[in-house]
């Protein structure tokens, strides 16, 4: 998805098809900014290499709490359980993106919300009847391998009917999830790619998100460029 000088892709974290998607964007976009959907501590857990040094401790159950503490050990041992299910590393998409940008000497930006605000906001929104729901339907789809439960193959980016389906169904099913995970960290992600796009209008800037924030995303940053037009239109009669 395209908006004036800003260029949007959606991956699935762990998918060959991201991979090959993210190289094809640098070489025919030739961004002069790359922007992720990561924050510092996620890039620094992604390219360290002393594993000891990844994810969540004991000690940190203080500062973003026990659900949100418990929500990121669940999640990275999913993530990694499909990856080694497709034979992709989770974020291996966004450690292609990070490491094109050194290799042609391009302007990396963060846009994410830091995690730790997000697992902060997860612990005190999420309520135990969403808990018990997330762990029936891990269940499901990691240790008995239901594909129905999926409906599309994990090797791919899913289409965007299925993201629909699929975040539709989080947001009856997960309402909490919904808000904290995508709904709060898509207006993040939005101010911080329309600011990148206010300072630098004459640069191509390269988007890559998770695969179903696009079109929010794009929507929500064209509301704050109008809004951004209306004012200055506003002010320059008065």
């Amino acid at each position: 998805m395209k908006f004036r000088n800003l260029m949007l892709i959606g991956t699935s974290h762990i998918s060959k098809q991201s991979l090959k998607e993210v190289r094809e964007a640098v070489e025919s976009f030739k961004p002069e900014i790359i922007a992720i959907e990561l924050d510092k501590r996620r890039v620094i857990a992604l390219t360290q290499k002393n594993k000891n040094a990844r994810g969540p401790r004991l000690r940190d159950i203080r500062r973003i709490g026990l659900k949100g503490f418990i929500f990121s050990l669940i999640g990275a041992w999913v993530e990694k359980k499909l990856g080694k299910m497709v034979g992709v590393a989770p974020g291996s998409e966004m450690l292609t993106a990070i490491k094109l940008a050194k290799k042609n000497n391009i302007p990396l930006a963060l846009i994410d919300q830091d995690i730790e605000i997000t697992l902060k906001r997860f612990s005190q929104e999420l309520t135990w009847k969403e808990k018990w729901h997330f762990v029936e339907d891990i269940f499901k789809a990691v240790v008995l391998r239901k594909k129905e439960e999926l409906g599309f193959d994990l090797a791919e980016v899913p289409s965007n009917d299925i993201i629909k389906k699929l975040i539709d169904k989080v947001r009856f099913r997960y309402p909490s999830i919904y808000k904290v995970l995508i709904e709060e960290r898509n207006i993040v992600m939005a101010k911080n790619l329309n600011t990148l796009i206010e300072k630098n209008p004459e640069k191509n800037i390269l988007g890559i998100i998770g695969a179903g924030h696009e079109e929010e995303i794009i929507s929500l940053i064209k509301n704050m460029s109008s809004n951004v037009a209306i004012t200055l239109s506003f002010d320059a009669e008065y």
